[in-house]
Order: structure tokens, then sequence, then C-alpha cells
């Protein structure tokens, strides 16, 4: 992620951008970040809880494949809309009251689901609740990018897709346990009050964005940027920095993202979240079922879904590591066309369980893994001004490839596609997603964001 450059003002030596960007990790920073992690694992859970309760819900009101990857999308769609329209709203009114106001409304979706009475109203609800998951996505991996320096922006942004990954392995985990004894509700329950809870927890421990507050300038801005600023062991700022030219509406953040000099990278960006996400949510989705249709039991299909995500812990963690000593378009190369070769081979492993399980975790890993670089990938494109929006945006368009994956999925089975078929044809998208990133100039300017420059220490505030 590329943030405001240092510069320099009269009476002012330092720039707390600049301290932040360069120096090293306080506790505060990692603690942000944690915040963001943990609220990721809660959207983790809250997502794929349709892919494996799936079976059990198809069970109980006869669903057809094509209404079970109707009902698999339909909290993509959700997803797809709170990222496209909500998370915009980060970049005007702030990262932190959309992250909350979103984290309730995910709530609200998960419980009510619990007691929905038809695959319809079921449908509509997973729909709320992926409006409140896009928001908070889109919220929460800004912040954790604006808090981390520059050496570890890409582990940090990694990090909350290995929180997404513990999430979903957790949701498939408790699935295993809690379906054959409480019935399929109890899962949407159970994750509908962690997201309940989470909302104070965020609502005391997560922090607004300190370039939020220098380029946007609310109510007391410069108080609470010296809050941080002292949390965070910097010296305070004596006045705000000059403001600079920031979109005024949320059309003209859009219009910004279509500008000349971002188009290029926009439009390539787009296009490679459209192909992973696809790729990924086909994989997550329908697994569990497909390794069901090739020959193993319920339980065996649930836990080779689980590895998947159990893999993706260690993909996101790894990539972000790797990318604090490799240029991060390089791995995630690396890790879509690993991907694709996994794919390839997933399927015809079944004859052996333990091959199967072990190919499912190393998808799980190389999968995961390549959402995150992603993630980590498209804020640096953008200035503060647009961040929110930016990287709002191409989760939307992901989410549209993420709501047809599984819904194309069906649709094949039913036309006679074997499971095989499939995999093949979704390792082509991971392959195509390579391709297109080797178009993607990285990102060399510094950002338009306004620079917090702070007195040099010892000076009075």
């Amino acid at each position: 992620m590329v943030l405001p450059s240092p510069s320099s003002a009269p009476g002012q030596t330092g720039s707390l951008r600049a301290a932040l960007d360069e120096g090293p990790m306080s506790r505060f920073q990692w603690g942000a970040i944690a915040v963001c992690v943990l609220l990721n694992m809660l959207d983790g859970f809250d997502v794929l809880v349709m892919a494996f309760t799936g079976k059990a819900v198809s069970a109980e009101w006869a669903l057809s494949p094509s209404q079970l990857g109707l009902l698999l999308s339909a909290g993509l769609v959700g997803m797809a809309l709170g990222a496209m329209f909500v998370a915009p709203w980060a970049d005007r009114i702030g990262r932190r009251p959309v992250i909350l106001g979103c984290l309730a409304v995910a709530a609200a979706g998960m419980l009510l689901s619990s007691v929905s009475q038809s695959a319809v109203q079921l449908g509509v609800l997973r729909v709320l609740t992926g409006v409140g998951i896009g928001g908070v996505l889109a919220g929460s991996n800004v912040i954790a990018g604006e808090y981390a320096s520059r050496r570890w922006r890409g582990l940090a942004v990694s990090l909350n897709s290995t929180g997404y990954a513990i999430g979903a392995t957790v949701g498939g985990l408790l699935s295993v346990g809690m379906i054959g004894e409480f019935g399929w509700r109890s899962v949407f329950l159970t994750g509908g009050l962690a997201t309940a809870v989470a909302v104070p927890l965020a609502f005391f421990w997560l922090p607004e964005s300190v370039d939020f507050l220098a380029s946007r300038r609310p109510k007391r801005a410069l108080e609470r940027i010296n809050v941080l600023a002292r949390r965070m062991g910097q010296p305070p700022l004596e006045t705000l920095p000059q403001p600079t030219a920031v979109p005024s509406g949320i059309g003209a953040g859009f219009r910004e993202l279509l500008s000349p000099a971002l188009r290029r990278s926009t439009l390539l960006l787009w296009s490679a979240f459209f192909l992973a996400m696809a790729g990924f949510y086909f994989v997550t989705s329908w697994t569990p079922t497909l390794l069901v249709e090739a020959g193993l039991s319920g339980t065996q299909g649930l836990t080779g879904g689980t590895l998947l995500n159990l893999g993706g812990i260690f993909g996101a963690a790894a990539l972000g590591a790797l990318a604090a000593r490799f240029a991060l378009r390089s791995v995630l190369m690396a890790y879509l066309i690993t991907t694709a070769v996994m794919l390839a081979a997933f399927i015809a492993s079944t004859s052996s369980l333990g091959a199967a399980f072990t190919l499912g975790a190393v998808i799980g890993l190389f999968a995961n893994g390549s959402v995150a670089g992603l993630y980590a990938l498209t804020p640096a494109t953008y200035g503060t001004g647009i961040r929110a929006t930016g990287l709002g945006s191409a989760l939307a368009i992901g989410r549209i490839g993420a709501i047809l994956a599984p819904t194309v999925a069906g649709g094949l089975l039913d036309s006679g596609w074997t499971p095989q078929n499939l995999y093949l044809a979704v390792s082509v998208l991971y392959v195509a997603t390579a391709a297109l990133l080797l178009l993607l100039r990285p990102a060399t300017e510094p950002d338009t964001g306004p620079a917090i420059a702070a007195p040099a220490a010892g000076t009075a505030h």
C-alpha cells in the first residue's frame, strides 16, 4: 500500500506518516491489526456457513443442485452490494462507523437466518448478511494496511485473510459436530451471536484511520489524531496538514478510479478479482458437496471442505511473510499457478482419502493466499481519498464472479458435467488471473494524500 510521502513545514521536521511507514511497529498498531483480523474471522464464518450447511438445508427443503447454487450465491450478492455501495462511504464518513454499522447488519442477518422457514427467506437473509460483510471486509483491510509499517503492510493485510480462513475453518469444525446434534440452524445462531458480541468490542478497540482523519478533517480531527499518535509512541501534531483535493462524493470517487492515470490498473485489478474470486468461491462452496458426489461420505466431505480452509490459514500468512522479502506480484503469480496445478489433480485423488485430504489442504493454502495477495496488492494503487472505494469496487467485481461461479457450477452439474471437468475449468481461471498480473504496472507514484507532519521529538505541543 502506498501511503503519503514525508514532507516538511515551517517549524516541523518530521512526519507522522513517514514515522509509521518506516519506523518499528508499536503495540497499538499491532492491536489495531488484531481487531481487524478478528472481524475477518467472523466474516469467514458467516460467509461460508452456507457451504457447510448446504447439504442439510438442501435435504430439509428438497432443493435441486441449481437451487442450492442460488442459495450459495445469495450471500455473495449481498457482499457485492455492500462492497460497491456501502464500503465507499468509509472514504466519506470514516472507516470505523461503516464497519460498526455493517457488523450490526451482519449479526441481524445471521440471527434471523437461524429461524428462516423457507429457502426464499433464507436467500433474502443471506443477501442482507452479505451486505454487512462486504462493508466490513473492505473497511477492515484498509485500516489494517494503514496502521502497518511499509515493511509489514503485506503481512498485515494477509493476516486479515488468515483470519477469514480461521473463521471458515471454525465454521466447518462446528458444523460437523452441531448439524447432527442440533440441526443446521444452530450453526447460523452461533455465528450471529458471535458477530453481535463483536459490535461492542469493535466500538471500544477499533481505531479510526489516521489517514482519513487527516484528509477528510471531521470534527476534532487534530485532537483525535494526537490521541492516536500518543498511543503509537509518536509526538503530537501542532496543526493539521494542508488539505489536499479529495473526491467530493461517491460518484466522484468512482470516476477517479477510471481516470486516465488509473484506468488501466483499475480494469486489470477488476478482471483479476473477478476470475480469482470465481475460482475461490467455487472451490469453497462446492467442494464438500462434490467430494460426496465423488464417493466420500457426508462427514468426509465436510472434513475435506474444512481442510481447504485450514490450509488457507497458513497460505495467507506465508504469502505475507514472503511479500516482506520478495515482490508481492511475483509471489502472488506463483500462488495462482500452483493453485491451478493442484485443482487439476484434486478430484482424481479421491480414490485415496489421505491424498484427497492432503491435496485439499494444499489447495486451500494457495487459493486463500491468492485472494490475500489481491487484497494486499490493490490498495497500493490508490490514494487515501479513494482507497476504500478502490478496494470496495474491486471486491464488488470479484463478488460478481463469486456469485456466478457456484450458480453456473450447479447448472453444469445438472447438465451432466463431472466434478473433474469443473475443477479443470476452474484451474484455467487461475492461470488467466496470473496472466493479467503480468500486465499490471506496479504502483510507483506516491500517495496524493496529506502528509501528516509532526513536530520533532521534544517540541512542546
